[in-house]
């Protein structure tokens, strides 16, 4: 039987408490996204760049610390959203027992999950604001275009919220999300075009690196920080709408075993 679907805009206010949280140690989780950029760019962009030197890219060269700096922003957006919604939620669910306490009150299954969806979305928009001050400071980002950046970290920080609140409603344990990590996050930070152009790699290589939503997410990012507009903005952006219209559901119905059983 197909449970009715009962959503309404009270999901703010689980977005409010998480808020709250997040105000209290604001200091703490101010610092990853302030410095994750400085290192990678001394690691990769100063030391590794004297090696490989100009990058060849949809038509441009460009250096290979300017290549990569729009990718470490896609990596955060994925990052902050991912793990938001798999081990900050499950700690909230299981340990905290704050699902529950929120299950007490007039708010619905669908609104408790999508506002941690949401949350992690603004999660990774602070974490996206963070990285484009520090990454402009040394050049690297086209404005105003990259102020773009800001809505479309929110807009893919809620996709993978939405699959990151999938496999927190499959895992029994908290120790199980190393799974995830190791075949859907680590694949993505490696071979989604973000460190070297994917036509490097073999064909099927390049075909199943499509299918992996880091790869739409990094052609975007390098789309919008160059102030360049070519068709992967479009398909980038149409791959994310599908993703979500595939994991949103899948994610509640997945709680709501979880939660109501």
């Amino acid at each position: 039987m197909t449970m009715p679907f009962d959503l309404s805009w009270r999901f703010w206010r689980v977005w409010q408490r998480n808020l709250t949280v997040y105000r209290e140690n604001w200091h703490i989780n101010f610092v990853p996204p302030l410095l994750e950029p400085l290192l990678y760019l001394l690691a990769f962009g100063v030391g590794f760049s004297t090696l490989v030197g100009p990058i060849h890219y949809q038509g441009r060269t460009v250096s290979y610390v300017r290549f990569i700096a729009p990718a470490l922003i896609a990596i955060n957006i994925m990052n902050n959203a991912f793990f938001e919604t798999t081990f900050a939620s499950f700690v909230r669910m299981y340990f905290q027992k704050t699902f529950d306490a929120m299950m007490a009150t007039p708010l619905t299954l669908e609104e408790i999950i999508t506002g941690e969806i949401i949350w992690g979305a603004t999660k990774a928009v602070i974490g996206t604001a963070i990285m484009l001050a520090m990454v402009s400071l040394f050049g690297l980002i086209t404005y105003p275009s990259g102020l773009l950046l800001l809505p479309v970290a929110f807009f893919a920080g809620f996709a993978f919220g939405t699959i990151g609140m999938f496999f927190t409603g499959i895992v029994k344990n908290i120790d199980l999300f190393n799974l995830p990590m190791f075949l859907f996050v680590t694949p993505m930070f490696l071979f989604s075009g973000t460190f070297f152009p994917l036509e490097n790699l073999p064909g099927w290589a390049q075909t199943l690196a499509f299918c992996l939503p880091l790869t739409h997410l990094a052609n975007i990012c390098r789309a919008l920080g160059w102030g360049v507009y070519h068709p992967s903005l479009f398909w980038g952006c149409a791959y994310f709408v599908l993703f979500i219209l595939i994991f949103y559901p899948l994610a509640i119905r997945k709680m709501r075993r979880r939660l109501l059983k």
